[in-house]
């Protein structure tokens, strides 16, 4: 398994892990969460008690065991890797709504968390000050994201735009974050093209297309030793 996947895809994945190969991206159904906002139990990158890089993957299985408002836990390994995926659901609906991500089975690296759009990216701003980075993912017909960078977090919030015609606003829904260690952020900046912010606009201006980014990848990832002689 790939250590590091690149940004441009990594929403995107992770939708389609939580188990529905084209979701309505606003799911009302999905938990109603502030705490982005709020910061309540504790503040980003720390979600329920639970902080990447800090949380021993044991207890923040029993945190999510012990939330009512949570259910459903699933663990699942990773084939040919040490590393560990435990899934849940929350809210009403029936597909699994987050995950956490051990590489080692030792202690938790990233959380990701699909949420009802009951936020919007103004209270993001308001609370958080604006993002660094931000660039958009295509979906489907009429869906698109927005994946925007807060490096000091470390966090990708995901706000939702309607497709590629579509622009960024005020009021476009969050309906995603992933939270992660520091290391993780600097080599997801480092191995991904990025847009600089620069305010609310277009989705066709934080887009894909070849040649308009403001960073380049400045770290290329090596297969790792056991990779390596796994090839040969």
């Amino acid at each position: 398994m790939n250590r590091y996947l690149p940004l441009l895809g990594i929403a995107v994945l992770a939708l389609l892990l939580a188990g529905c190969a084209a979701p309505e991206l606003r799911d009302t159904t999905l938990m109603q969460d502030d705490s982005l906002i709020s910061q309540e139990p504790c503040g980003a990158p720390c979600w329920r008690g639970i902080t990447p890089g800090e949380t021993d993957w044991r207890d923040a299985l029993t945190i999510v065991e012990d939330d009512a408002d949570l259910r459903d836990l699933q663990i699942e390994q990773v084939e040919e890797s040490d590393a560990v995926v435990a899934a849940f659901k929350g809210g009403e609906s029936d597909q699994p709504c987050c995950q956490l991500l051990s590489r080692t089975g030792e202690q938790v690296d990233v959380i990701f968390l699909r949420i009802a759009p009951t936020t919007s990216l103004g209270d993001v701003i308001e609370t958080w000050g604006e993002p660094t980075y931000a660039v958009g993912s295509p979906f489907s017909d009429g869906q698109a994201i927005m994946n925007l960078i807060f490096p000091d977090v470390p966090m990708v919030v995901i706000a939702f735009v309607a497709g590629e015609s579509a622009s960024v606003s005020a009021s476009s829904e969050i309906i995603g974050v992933w939270y992660m260690t520091r290391e993780d952020m600097d080599l997801l900046v480092g191995t991904t093209p990025l847009h600089f912010w620069d305010g609310y606009d277009t989705f066709q201006a934080y887009g894909t297309e070849e040649g308009t980014f403001d960073t380049t990848p400045s770290i290329t990832l090596t297969p790792t030793a056991d990779a390596a002689s796994e090839g040969g």
